[in-house]
């Protein structure tokens, strides 16, 4: 039998976006509606990352000063991995929206298989593991210090940027409550 893949040398955002996907399953989105959600947070992450380093400009409202919160296509927000993320309902389900465009799962779908290649499998099964191993409730609550402790180590800053870090299955295993 062939033993489970122990790590793989990965950039941060798909690993997010599988993450936060896992997450909104289990919080009781469908895998369509999850890998939306997923998607979104990932985006979201970038952006606000982009902005602290320098490689995005600060937003700009249509009077110059902040961005709105609200007018992006959204009929709700939903809350996932500490993000509040815009949403409407489609045909399809709950889809995360960017500007007024729903994110569709299929592409985020090949998106996370080019990522992951042949480790998906066992990359969604650690993370579907630990995600399990917590009550709804408290995964809603600890998701993100959860992606912390087991996103790939990058260099900060700039340099970090895109960069690849090793993404350890055992330390998401072990994270995993057991009982």
């Amino acid at each position: 039998m062939e033993s489970p893949t122990r790590t793989i040398k990965i950039n941060r955002a798909p690993v997010l976006t599988l993450w936060a996907a896992v997450v909104a399953e289990r919080l009781g989105y469908d895998e369509g509606e999850a890998l939306s959600l997923g998607r979104a947070v990932a985006g979201l992450n970038a952006q606000s990352k982009g902005r602290m380093i320098g490689v995005f400009q600060p937003g700009k409202g249509p009077d110059g000063g902040p961005p709105r919160k609200a007018g992006l296509g959204e009929e709700f927000w939903v809350e996932v991995c500490g993000r509040s993320v815009p949403a409407k309902n489609t045909e399809a389900g709950v889809r995360a929206v960017v500007e007024d465009k729903p994110i569709e799962s299929d592409g985020v779908r090949r998106y996370i298989e080019q990522k992951f290649g042949d480790s998906l499998p066992d990359v969604r099964k650690a993370m579907e593991h630990l995600a399990q191993s917590l009550e709804p409730e408290e995964l809603a609550d600890r998701a993100y210090p959860l992606y912390e402790g087991f996103r790939p180590k990058i260099p900060a800053g700039k340099a970090g940027w895109g960069a690849q870090g090793q993404l350890d299955l055992e330390l998401i295993r072990s994270l995993a409550r057991e009982g």
